[in-house]
């Protein structure tokens, strides 16, 4: 006989509360496992957000999407809101324990660069399964664009084929196109809120990454990060990307 269903089993909490291993006796280190352990659950289901996202916009269906990209964006501030309880976590708790780190580093995190791949943000960082999956497809901007040129609008063929795997030049021709979509809005409404719910994303990953900058520079200064990073400065490095940048150039022309 089966057994009943329970709240540990359906959860897998013996398994997910055993994945926590403390490589010193250092208290704050169990902290920081948990942080990181769980922002990379948040990216798992950001993933599955946008993978549904991007099949709902390629099918035309973008009024369907605005939820998933909305949740996209709420998952986003619930991360940068953990920020601050790493924060809680002083130089002097984090150095007794740093070295059992070793090489290794959040750079390394597939997931996270899957992400950055999938919104449309290619090239750099540190390639994993994931990254390289996802980067020979069109991103979730490359779908957006698709989306405006099937309702009629004009766009560069650049924007509309080209090699996915490399970065994405900003054009003055989408630009163009998603300027006309803001200045007649009751018009193309559903193209207006998907570009919404995508400054929405962007926006919120410039926050995140704000806040990663001030903690980082709050708990190690200006030192070198792990697994040979540059820290802090390599961070500051990244506050100027945006995975849909002619949505907030288009801006000035208002």
């Amino acid at each position: 006989m089966t057994e009943p269903m329970t709240y540990g089993r359906y959860l897998a909490l013996d398994q997910l509360l055993d994945a926590q291993h403390p490589l010193s006796d250092r208290h704050d280190e169990l902290l920081f496992i948990i942080i990181h352990q769980t922002k990379e659950l948040w990216l798992k289901q950001i993933i599955a957000e946008l993978l549904l996202a991007k099949d709902l916009v390629r099918s035309g269906k973008l009024i369907e999407a605005y939820k998933n990209l909305a949740r996209v964006s709420r998952i986003q501030a619930v991360m940068t809101l953990s920020w601050d309880v790493l924060a809680t976590m002083t130089p002097s708790d984090y150095t007794r324990f740093r070295e059992v780190l070793g090489p290794s580093s959040g750079f390394q995190s597939d997931q996270f660069r899957a992400v950055e791949v999938l919104l449309g943000l290619r090239g750099g960082g540190v390639p994993g399964p994931l990254s390289t999956q996802y980067a020979q497809t069109p991103s979730l901007w490359d779908d957006a664009n698709a989306a405006l040129a099937a309702a009629g609008f004009a766009l560069p063929g650049a924007a509309l084929s080209r090699d996915w795997t490399q970065p994405y030049q900003p054009s003055d021709g989408v630009r163009a196109a998603w300027t006309q979509v803001y200045r007649d809005t009751p018009t193309h409404w559903d193209l207006y809120q998907l570009a919404e719910k995508l400054v929405d994303i962007d926006d919120a990953m410039a926050t995140w990454r704000h806040k990663h900058v001030v903690t980082v520079s709050r708990v190690i200064g200006m030192k070198m990060g792990t697994g040979g990073t540059a820290g802090v400065s390599y961070l500051e490095s990244t506050l100027t990307k945006r995975a849909f940048p002619e949505l907030w150039s288009l801006r000035t022309e208002l």
